[in-house]
């Protein structure tokens, strides 16, 4: 009885050492590159848009011809909409829906709106600051683009 006992103990470990080769669950370094952003584009930078009512980020700084995206993470509805006096010189106005003006999208609104799971992006051709707010939750929720 004592060898069976000495025999199971050692297959069993060797069981364990070999289950730890095998590079189950891991791309062992040669499954292709990931960046950490679950293998978006690089010239994209996300913002979720929270059921906190922020932006997260609030800031992010990005090249001149970059893509920002924003998406609603939760379940309440928001917008990402320039401040378009505060936009450097020509550079486009953006706001989700694809307003032509800051007055279009606020009375418009809710048409605009990103709903859950659902996005908005704008790509940046300009350097300049980009400051941008929700409209339904101005008040607190704000963000900037820096366009470098």
């Amino acid at each position: 009885m004592d060898t069976r006992r000495k025999f199971l103990a050692l297959v069993g470990g060797a069981s364990v050492a070999l289950a730890g080769c095998s590079g189950a669950g891991s791309d062992g370094g040669d499954g292709g590159s990931s960046d950490g952003d679950g293998g978006s584009d690089p010239s994209e930078t996300r913002v979720a848009m929270t059921d906190d009512l922020q932006f997260d980020p609030t800031e992010v700084t990005v090249a001149v011809g970059d893509t920002v995206v924003w998406e609603t993470t939760g379940s309440v509805a928001h917008s990402a909409t320039a401040y378009e006096d505060d936009l450097p010189d020509g550079a486009a106005y953006f706001a989700s829906g694809d307003f032509e003006s800051e007055s279009a999208a606020r009375q418009a609104y809710p048409d605009g709106s990103v709903g859950s799971g659902e996005t908005y992006s704008h790509t940046f051709d300009t350097a300049g600051e980009f400051p941008y707010f929700c409209i339904p939750h101005e008040s607190g929720m704000r963000g900037t683009v820096v366009v470098e």
